[in-house]
């Protein structure tokens, strides 16, 4: 019988899997209170402007002060009905009624957001010494991390009236290719064996104990893509060259610019990491995989078999409430305080685990607004990884709460430092779970595991970084093909896992499917910049650094308002020595000297 299995999942052996309520936010998408609060918006966006427009240098600090917090109200309006129609699309892309929804919120949105341009691009007129004399005063000195991080952008902004076509140009341009390859990746479906399989279940197949489950899930995968490989091609080339033509207007120097000032990160410090990332290669991923193939009985392992668990591996599964306790214990361990704030995230229904026809693939915590509290999403399939991910995104959900004290405009922290608390939570849970354990195989495989996500974590991301970097380099010359794009992926996926990995055509496409690529380029290099951050800060917690837990709280909760520098400072770290990049990076290697002297 033909049917998809995401329809009918509800349950994980006796466990009922979590479904969100999005009530805290809004009661359905037909409440009063949407429209009543799209109006106070819009209202208050018009007596903003005319409060304040054409002004700011000559206010007082304290008026200053004022004006910034009436901005943050307005925002903070704005966040609560985008996240409330994001999240509601998040839980089914296939939803016709949600597409239109959050279609039509992003439109009434930006028509409100376009009249709070001028705020910011006026603040970055304002001299400095006029500014300098205006933070003197509290009122204003408070938002100072905020003004900081506007006028990062200031050489780089344009004229207002081209600012405002920009933003309103938005939701049919950029947001709708977004939209379009969302839509498109909910709705495919892979035929294997007689079932009918979404995006989710297929790759969760790829690490299924069965040689051939994985194999003829890789294939199925491979076939759907390059299916559907014009229109992946389309979206990713007019998305290179949006972003190629305001970047020139911008003169921003390097595709790669905006966003380390989003992330308030040094161009040199992001090429430290990549270039100690790239020279690890051969004795992080290229041995381990070396290995693997090995334990494997092979000269070289099919891409298929990369995620695999050993060939002796009594692999755990969990139920959902055995994956709450075991990570619900490790943040307890470490700090009741960050257990009892993650405990909410279950008792409150914050968590959406189930599987099911429509919903994204993959997981993430969304924060949404001080005022409410953030959401989880994910996919659980009971398997250790899908207890990590959840670790993960409760770190997320830990720090965005944590971080909410600051306010709407302060609590939002860069991405490089977004996935300290995430990647955190994961080494919690899994060396809760390695010390518990006393089977030398299971003792093996979890450490196999450990390091094969860590792989993914750094190696496989900042591979994932020179394939953006080759494509929206190469894409100013012209459109790239399909077949382009794939040599480009190609050509980098065997330099970074090296010659144990065996590649076939159907490889070729895989790069359609990584969302990143799409919703926020150049966002990956942050996954190995927590890791590394985290593998040395938890070093640090190893060694027994004085009071780590409180000065690790205190990083969480200072949100967005210190840059690195001052946030690792407590610990002794400094991401701008370029040792502490091969220092993250041996602690991967030393877990592979641990799986060699197993053997």
């Amino acid at each position: 019988m033909t049917g998809t299995a995401a329809d009918v999942v509800r349950e994980d052996t006796g466990n009922v899997l979590p479904e969100w309520s999005l009530s805290d936010l809004y009661d359905s998408p037909h409440s009063p209170l949407i429209e009543n609060d799209l109006n106070t918006a819009a209202d208050r966006a018009r007596s903003f402007a005319v409060t304040c427009q054409g002004k700011l240098a000559g206010l007082a600090g304290t008026e200053l002060g004022a004006a910034i917090a009436e901005y943050e109200r307005i925002e903070e309006i704005i966040g609560r009905i985008m996240s409330y129609a994001q999240l509601r699309y998040a839980a089914d892309v296939s939803n016709e009624e949600a597409g239109r929804f959050l279609q039509t919120m992003q439109e009434r949105v930006t028509g409100i957001t376009t009249g709070l341009l001028f705020f910011t691009l006026e603040l970055n007129r304002v001299e400095d010494d006029v500014l300098n004399g205006q933070l003197s005063s509290p009122q204003a000195a408070r938002y100072e991390p905020w003004i900081r991080d506007v006028r990062l952008f200031r050489a780089y902004q344009l004229s207002e009236e081209l600012e405002k076509l920009l933003h309103e140009k938005r939701v049919s341009g950029r947001a709708a290719w977004v939209r379009l390859f969302d839509e498109t990746m909910a709705a495919l479906r892979f035929e294997i064996g007689g079932q009918t399989l979404n995006l989710s279940e297929v790759l969760n197949r790829l690490s299924d104990r069965d040689r051939d489950v994985r194999r003829d899930a890789a294939k199925a995968l491979g076939r759907t893509l390059q299916s559907n490989v014009r229109l992946f091609a389309l979206v990713t080339n007019t998305l290179a060259k949006d972003k190629q033509i305001e970047d020139t207007w911008r003169k921003y120097p390097s595709p790669l610019t905006s966003r380390n000032l989003s992330n308030q990160v040094e161009d040199e410090v992001v090429e430290a990491l990549v270039s100690a990332v790239q020279e690890s290669y051969p004795r992080l991923s290229h041995r381990y995989y070396g290995l693997k193939a090995k334990w494997f009985g092979v000269e070289a392992l099919d891409y298929w078999d990369r995620n695999a668990p050993l060939p002796d591996a009594d692999e755990r599964s969990f139920t959902w409430n055995q994956a709450r306790d075991v990570v619900l214990g490790a943040y307890h361990a470490f700090s009741p305080d960050a257990a009892k704030v993650a405990r909410r995230f279950f008792d409150g229904g914050w968590i959406d685990a189930v599987l099911r026809s429509g919903k994204q693939s993959g997981a993430f915590a969304h924060p949404t607004v001080p005022a409410v509290h953030p959401y989880i999403l994910l996919n659980f399939h009971g398997k250790a990884r899908d207890v990590m991910t959840l670790a993960h995104e409760l770190g997320h959900g830990i720090h965005q709460c944590l971080a909410a004290q600051q306010g709407p405009l302060l609590s939002d922290t860069p991405l490089t430092l977004a996935e300290t608390a995430s990647v955190f939570g994961e080494m919690l849970t899994f060396r809760s779970l390695l010390d518990a354990e006393q089977d030398a195989k299971r003792r093996r495989s979890m450490l196999a595991a450990k390091v094969e996500d860590m792989l993914n974590t750094v190696v496989r991301q900042i591979a994932f970084h020179q394939f953006e970097w080759r494509v929206h380099s190469e894409r100013r010359e012209g459109e790239l093909s399909s077949e382009r794009l794939a040599e480009i992926w190609m050509e980098i996926q065997s330099q970074s896992l090296g010659p144990a990995i065996r590649f076939d055509d159907d490889y070729r496409v895989y790069w359609a499917y990584i969302p990143h690529f799409i919703h926020s380029p150049f966002y990956v290099y942050a996954y190995a910049f927590g890791d590394c951050l985290v593998n040395s800060l938890y070093a640090v917690f190893r060694d027994g650094h004085p009071d780590f837990q409180s000065k690790y709280l205190e990083m969480l909760r200072a949100g967005g308002t210190q840059r690195h520098k001052q946030l690792l400072a407590p610990f002794g770290l400094d991401a701008t020595d370029p040792g502490f990049w091969h220092r993250g990076l041996a602690v991967v290697g030393g877990l592979i000297d641990e799986l060699e002297a197993l053997e």
